[in-house]
């Protein structure tokens, strides 16, 4: 098939070199030129383990393209997909004027039979309105071409979005239209070797899934985190009481480590905009509004922690950070816990040598260089450092020479933002440790 992805974003990018990948030939298409000039030489703006590789091998072979808007690429397309962002405004409401410009973007120009489909996450009815506008277009310059909008919401982690796409637990589709769901069959098909995983569903249901999903995941997380602040209060193990919750099937194990607030991309976006369609409906989320405010305060912990540790003056104090972007194999920082972290001690009067294998350069371009050194080895970042304070669990920070940190670090404190090492382990070693649902241990 033909497909045009509209949006070269981490979804857009993703999706298209997994299509193409399969047989299909994929043309992303994207207004910004400069995204453009650099996937076309190469330079992937996004870092994801396996996508450069992916996206050279298809290049190569002449199956994926890259393009600025182009009416007679949008014309010969089977399958459209919007993919463009869908930022969070200042009400926590999604802002939806790209969706909408590309949508009568896509009225103007496609001829024929073409199926047009929202990817990006949207509001519930945001289908249905782009599905107007298109006719609007199309009826507007008097084409007899013909379409059905589907909503196909992304289920990608990102460190693991190439695995996903290829190896979905399932896709959700949502159409009335047979010859919709017929083609979208088809599209999928080669992605389901033992078992069919399609679900099809109406447009709402299909949009409301993937925020539902998101925020069930971000509650998962938010609970723990409460969890390991009454722990802390009563002496408790967090790590015991996981495994112990764990063991039930009707709870099972996934999402439930306490950490330093949860951020990136999706669930913080999605978080809010649910519970704004909700209000829109006369629907007050209070679980979900407790969810958002408790995460709030859990990306402060860490600081808070060093603070009741150091004081309030942090003047002359130097701070080691390990992780920066919101999750390993990922150079997204969006709404990362590290820069909340960051700006809180920065405030104080602290300063920071900080490290991480992807993100410098984006926390850089952020944030900027006064009162940050950002290290190429981790170990260097803790030279002089008056504490370590680790935000994401990379591999390489599991099992570093603790031996080496300490006679680096000017004092042996670490702050554990993600709970990865044993606290009996480091206290062992002369550090004093503070964990999240532990207490300090020395």
């Amino acid at each position: 098939m033909k497909i045009v992805m509209l949006g070269t974003g981490y979804v857009g990018l993703v999706s298209g070199a997994c299509f193409a990948e399969m047989g299909n030939t994929v043309t992303c298409i994207d207004s910004e030129k400069s995204k453009i000039d650099r996937l076309n030489r190469g330079d992937i703006p996004i870092y994801e383990p396996g996508l450069e590789e992916m996206i050279r091998h298809n290049e190569e072979q002449k199956r994926l393209f890259f393009s600025m808007p182009d009416g007679a690429i949008t014309a010969e397309a089977d399958v459209i997909f919007i993919c463009v962002g869908t930022p969070p405004l200042p009400d926590g409401s999604a802002d939806l004027s790209s969706v909408m410009a590309v949508a009568r973007d896509i009225g103007a120009h496609i001829e024929g039979y073409t199926i047009v489909v929202t990817k990006s996450t949207v509001p519930v009815g945001t289908t249905a309105k782009v599905e107007a506008i298109v006719r609007e277009e199309v009826e507007k310059r008097g084409s007899d071409a013909t379409f059905d909008v589907a909503n196909n919401p992304e289920y990608l982690k990102e460190g693991n979005g190439i695995e996903d796409f290829m190896s979905p637990d399932r896709v959700i589709v949502g159409t009335t239209s047979e010859r919709a769901k017929n083609i979208m069959n088809r599209l999928y098909a080669p992605f389901f070797r033992t078992e069919q995983r399609i679900i099809f569903m109406s447009v709402p249901s299909s949009e409301l899934t993937k925020y539902a999903a998101n925020s069930m995941l971000a509650t998962r997380i938010s609970f723990m985190n409460q969890i390991a602040a009454l722990a802390e209060a009563v002496g408790a193990d967090v790590e015991e009481i996981r495994r112990g919750m764990a063991r039930d099937t009707r709870i099972g194990k996934y999402f439930l480590y306490a950490g330093a607030g949860y951020g990136g991309s999706c669930f913080p976006k999605d978080v809010s905009a649910l519970i704004t369609t909700g209000r829109e409906h006369g629907i007050d989320m209070t679980v979900i509004r407790a969810v958002n405010e408790a995460n709030k305060a859990q990306k402060q912990l860490i600081a808070r922690k060093v603070i009741r540790f150091f004081g309030d003056n942090m003047a002359g104090k130097t701070f080691a950070v390990w992780g920066l972007a919101f999750k390993p194999e990922t150079d997204d920082i969006r709404d990362a816990p590290s820069l909340e972290v960051i700006r809180i001690l920065a405030d104080a009067g602290a300063s920071f040598r900080v490290h991480d294998p992807e993100a410098m350069t984006n926390v850089r371009a952020l944030i900027g260089d006064d009162g940050i050194v950002y290290c190429e080895d981790s170990y260097e970042a803790v030279r002089g450092a008056d504490a370590l304070i680790v935000m994401t669990e990379w591999k390489q920070y599991r099992t570093p020479d603790w031996v080496r940190v300490r006679e680096l670090m000017k004092q042996p404190v670490v702050f554990d933002g993600r709970n990865l090492y044993l606290p009996g382990d480091l206290g062992g070693m002369g550090f004093k440790y503070f964990g999240i649902g532990y207490g300090e241990r020395v």
